[in-house]
Order: C-alpha cells, then sequence, then structure tokens
C-alpha cells in the first residue's frame, strides 16, 4: 500500500494535536504516560511534536484515557483550534 503524503492542513492538525496532548500531560513525563498507554515513548514524543500527525484512533484513545481527557474534549479542542465547523445534523435542524 502507497502511503499518500500529507497535506499541509494534516500536518498542521498533527501539530495542534500534539501540542494538545503535550499541555495535558502537563508534569508527567512521556515514559510515564507512555507505558501506562503501551506505547513507547518514542512514539509518544513523536506525536507530541508532530511528527506522527495522524495517529491511529486507537492510540489516542490510549493516551486521553492516561491523561483523563475524555475524547469529546479532544475533538472539541481540536475544531477550535483547526477552526473545523460541524455541519448541522438534519435530525436536529427541524
Amino acid at each position: 500500500m502507497v502511503r499518500l503524503p500529507l497535506t499541509a492542513r494534516e500536518i498542521e492538525q498533527g501539530k495542534n494535536l500534539g501540542a494538545l496532548l503535550r499541555e495535558a500531560r502537563g508534569e508527567r513525563t512521556i515514559l510515564d504516560v507512555a507505558l501506562q498507554a503501551g506505547l513507547s515513548p518514542e512514539t509518544l514524543r513523536k506525536i507530541e511534536t508532530g511528527r506522527v500527525p495522524t495517529p491511529a484512533f486507537s492510540t489516542i484513545a490510549a493516551v486521553a484515557s492516561v491523561l483523563d481527557l475524555s475524547l469529546d474534549a479532544i475533538w472539541s479542542a481540536l475544531e477550535e483550534a483547526n477552526g473545523w465547523h460541524r455541519p448541522e445534523s438534519p435530525i436536529l435542524a427541524h
């Protein structure tokens, strides 16, 4: 399988995700959080620095759990940081 190059937007989104996770980690070490999430410290470091801008959902869910972040909170923060707008649901629009 050939992986297409990432767009500038995807790279920026990855940086925003990394910054969010780094901020949530606070004073905890990368080693502590990574091991609790079942990742290598280098993987978490790459995510936090944006070098892995599109990590797997399960990876983000594991890190979020360790950091006591809800996936909804992550999504909302990324929506704001990336300027995303949720389309109105046709069910809720009536």
